[in-house]
């Protein structure tokens, strides 16, 4: 079940324990520190967005999936702050002040080790810890395979194709929500008819390439997926970057509804065919790796 969405100025002042950050991604390091909360503290959009909008990062969650990782987690209440210019100008003590304490009524405030908040980020965890209001919790930074586990290290990955190690870093794969429209019906008359997506440029995107997925659609309804991103280079589409799902073992009419893709594996890069027949020989095996891997995770059978 997802958690509440609210906005800062629907919240009534209650004892909370609030996890504070921008937890894009949720990934198992946001987990550790969202661990025994009931009120997650975030900001849309991203901080950098604003603060330094030439180096804004591509999303790993929107708000809505961000709504539902951290109530997976069995947090109650994810509430936003509009993060804006005027925010940013907030001095650290008056977001403690007016936010912490006198707006959610916070007794424990958690925070990874990196967090800093306020003007020009003066804050930081030994400011909390100064403040007897509440208690402090700091969570360390967590490690795996010798690196720290962080958004912007998930993004990388993600956008190299790793989608299989990311999901390791993340604690689920990683998902992608899309409108389905209508396409070049290519992939009909190659005997693959395919749910066309168009990409959010806000969002990230994993690298051009060939993936397994899983497939969920709006009756909940989930199915096996193989999944090309890329300019389609066998064909002149002149469409720019396409997001393209073949459902295996699925029939029926998807235009207009949305579709979720989680990315277990990339099963190869995009590549030229000579020919139609060519690629479509190589459909055929990447329709049998792709059952190969849903199977192998118990996913989809």
């Amino acid at each position: 079940m997802s958690a509440k969405v609210v906005a800062l100025a629907d919240t009534a002042r209650r004892p909370r324990r609030v996890a504070v950050g921008t937890f894009d991604g949720v990934h198992r390091g946001h987990r550790a520190v969202i661990e025994g909360a009931d009120t997650v503290l975030t900001f849309d959009p991203h901080p950098t967005a604003i603060v330094h909008p030439a180096a804004a990062p591509k999303l790993l969650t929107t708000v809505a999936r961000k709504a539902e990782l951290v109530g997976g987690l069995g947090v109650a209440e994810l509430v936003v702050i509009p993060f804006d210019a005027t925010f940013a100008g907030q001095e650290a003590r008056a977001f403690i002040d007016e936010i912490l304490v006198d707006a959610l009524g916070a007794d424990q405030v958690a925070v990874g080790e990196n967090f800093r908040f306020g003007h020009r980020a003066r804050g930081d965890s030994d400011l909390l810890r100064a403040d007897d209001r509440f208690v402090t919790r700091e969570v360390k930074l967590l490690e795996v395979d010798g690196e720290v586990v962080s958004s912007s290290h998930i993004r990388g990955l993600i956008a190299g194709g790793a989608v299989g190690y990311a999901a390791t870093l993340l604690g689920e794969p990683f998902v992608l929500d899309g409108r389905v429209v209508h396409g070049d019906k290519v992939g009909r008359d190659l005997g693959y008819p395919t749910a066309n997506l168009v990409p959010d440029d806000a969002h990230a995107l994993p690298g051009h390439g060939i993936y397994a997925c899983g497939a969920e659609l709006e009756d909940g309804s989930e199915h096996a997926a193989a999944v090309s991103i890329g300019v389609r280079p066998t064909f002149a589409s002149g469409r720019g970057e396409l997001v393209e799902a073949f459902l295996l073992d699925w029939e029926g009419d998807l235009y207009d509804t949305t579709l979720r893709l989680s990315f277990h594996k990339r099963l190869r890069g995009e590549r030229r065919f000579a020919t139609p027949d060519a690629l479509v020989e190589q459909m055929h095996r990447d329709v049998e790796d792709t059952r190969g891997v849903l199977a192998a995770t118990r996913q989809l059978t």
